[in-house]
């Protein structure tokens, strides 16, 4: 049957992507910027990838490292037009959840053999495979809601 098979998959996803405002570059760069971060985060985490830190400091970290990041999307999405944040914010929180949660798991679950259990084990790390998916959009959606040039919200 024509149009199945792994071109067939490819170009569909080279199609979606075209469709998805962003351009296919922009797509390679989010992604190796999320790349980057990973690696940098997993550099930081040795020698156990921060299983070294009480529960209670990777809570702290977990909670004072959103402040930075919510940072971060505010700068990133603001410069948008308002009818292309959400779109970008859905991407970038693809980009740093889906390739950093298999990062994980090939690093935890498979290397250092936790199997699936890596996301009981490093919840500091898991919890950030949601936080993104609420915190953009919600970033993307406040930003839609402020007056121009001013830092209230209209009603």
């Amino acid at each position: 049957m024509p149009g199945t098979g792994r071109a067939a998959e490819l170009g569909r996803s080279v199609v979606f992507l075209r469709y998805s405002k962003l351009t296919q570059s922009r797509h390679i760069r989010i992604f190796l910027i999320a790349t980057v971060v990973w690696a940098g985060f997993w550099v930081a985490g040795l020698p156990s990838y921060y299983q070294q830190y009480s529960n209670m400091l990777m809570l702290w970290f977990d909670s004072l490292l959103l402040i930075p990041i919510a940072a971060i999307v505010y700068l990133a999405l603001r410069r948008l037009r308002p009818e292309r944040r959400l779109t970008v914010a859905l991407w970038l929180a693809f980009y740093f959840t889906v390739p950093l949660g298999l990062y994980d798991w090939l690093y935890c679950g498979l290397y250092l053999g936790h199997g699936i259990q890596f996301i009981f084990r490093y919840w500091y790390l898991t919890v950030y495979y949601a936080i993104p998916w609420v915190l953009l959009p919600l970033v993307a959606l406040l930003l839609n809601h402020m007056r121009p040039g001013r830092m209230e919200l209209t009603q």
